[in-house]
């Protein structure tokens, strides 16, 4: 089925009720989230502290999500909080991703859709699971009074609110950054092939993006590549900036800094997150300071740049990859180091960023994208760097290496920007805010309609 087949199909007009606002009672919300593992992504992040905190202010969240499935916390608040599984045929998942499944795994028409675009060189999971949930929330008219879709912008999502269901989609930055990005790394006209065609659904999500009633967005950077990328309309698009765990995200002096340690979070084989050139950047610093070393929270590619240049610049010794740590183990990773860093060529927004911040690490950060806007003026609650620049990289780490004073400084404004800036708590409450406009227009709308149809009605009597 292609694609502009499988869009008139999701489009066909069902009858359904509409919800309608009646001021500040607790919502029931269905948050959708293609891709859940907090542990490989912002967007798990994003689901997990986004529906901990909407519990916590008194609102029903039912995240409904695929593989890998969500990591959700104990709600704590008034609110409730659960986990409805919508299984894909989880065709990445480790040890063995693009499996080919058995026949009997394939259920239906859109498992078959899923597998075909994978054997083509595609990827699959946001229009196959906005499929999937459009026709899991079809059977479940009335139980929820706003949909809050997290970057999935598949066709499936289109005219949910003909089912009676308002829909806010949070778009962190436009996926078609990460196809410019990996299309300036990609050499050779095949690997170019490749990842044009693996980034196809952009095409999709283009097309759904402009027909959104309503897109959250986490930074006012994000909000103008939205605008430039996806062709959406400025007025339709509000900022709701994310934040970090600032409980669990905290100084403790306890937690022994270790002379020479800096942290950064990427994974290896991802050019957008600019490991390579930070790589190169502590390549130099230690002609000049032998104990600087990097811990690198991801995982570590066995080939490609960044492992060509570990070997070229000879530092196995020097740069150390973790996985698979707890939240606990990675705030203490963060905590012991000197200098915590930001290499991306582009952010939507940088958690990373935020949660070092947190800690009251000194941070370094490019200018990439959103991270300015997180991580403040450069001098005054970071060291802010161009992105690309190994020199510039290079230069700034051993400036605050050698600064004890500046360390302290910029640990402490980090900090202090974060929690007057940053937290999920002021995420959920803005939220909710655009969650009630967007029934309330729902409800204007649905109103407005059956004006029209009980006039058109009385005419004809």
């Amino acid at each position: 089925m292609t694609a502009e087949a499988v869009q008139a199909a999701v489009l066909r007009p069902p009858a359904g009720a509409s919800a309608t606002d009646d001021g500040d009672r607790p919502l029931r919300i269905a948050l959708l989230t293609y891709k859940g593992n907090p542990f490989c992504g912002g967007q798990g992040v994003y689901v997990r502290h986004l529906s901990r905190e909407l519990a916590r202010l008194g609102h029903t969240v039912e995240v409904i999500g695929a593989q890998p499935y969500p990591v959700l916390d104990a709600s704590s608040g008034p609110g409730g909080l659960g986990l409805t599984e919508l299984p894909s045929l989880d065709l990445y998942r480790q040890p063995d991703p693009f499996r080919t499944p058995r026949r009997e795994e394939i259920r239906d028409w859109i498992d078959a859709l899923e597998v075909a675009t994978m054997w083509t060189g595609g990827f699959p999971e946001p229009l196959t699971f906005s499929l999937r949930a459009r026709r899991h929330l079809a059977a479940r008219r009335g139980a929820f009074d706003v949909v809050h879709d997290n970057q999935t912008l598949g066709y499936g999502l289109l005219g949910l609110d003909r089912l009676g269901f308002p829909l806010v989609t949070t778009v962190h930055h436009p996926i078609t950054v990460d196809r410019r990005l990996d299309l300036d790394a990609a050499t050779g006209w095949k690997r170019r092939a490749s990842v044009r065609r693996w980034y196809g659904f952009t095409r999709m999500q283009r097309r759904v993006a402009r027909r959104l009633p309503s897109v959250l967005t986490v930074s006012g950077s994000s909000r103008q590549e939205i605008v430039d990328h996806l062709g959406v309309a400025e007025n339709r698009i509000h900022v709701v900036p994310i934040g970090a765990d600032t409980e669990l995200f905290s100084p403790d002096p306890s937690v022994p800094r270790i002379p020479g340690r800096i942290v950064t979070t990427s994974s290896a084989d991802v050019p957008l997150k600019g490991l390579i050139h930070l790589v190169e950047a502590l390549a130099k610093l230690r002609t000049e300071n032998p104990r600087a070393h990097l811990v690198v929270v991801g995982r570590r590619a066995e080939d490609g740049p960044v492992a060509a240049a570990i070997e070229r610049y000879g530092l196995d010794g020097a740069v150390d990859f973790v996985k698979g740590i707890t939240d606990q183990e990675l705030v203490d990773l963060v905590r012991s180091a000197e200098v915590a860093c930001v290499p991306s060529l582009y952010e939507g927004f940088s958690l990373p960023a935020a949660e070092a911040m947190a800690t009251g690490t000194p941070l370094i950060a490019t200018t990439g994208g959103a991270i300015p806007e997180v991580a403040g003026r450069d001098g005054e609650t970071c060291l802010a760097v161009p992105p690309g620049d190994a020199g510039a990289l290079a230069a700034a780490l051993g400036r605050l290496l050698d600064d004890a004073e500046l360390r302290r400084r910029l640990g402490a404004a980090g900090r202090e920007r974060v929690l007057a800036r940053f937290t999920w708590h002021q995420a959920a409450v803005g939220t909710v805010e655009r969650y009630r406009e967007a029934i309330a227009v729902q409800g204007g709308t649905a109103h407005a309609q059956r004006s029209a149809a009980a006039q058109l009605s009385r005419r004809r009597i």
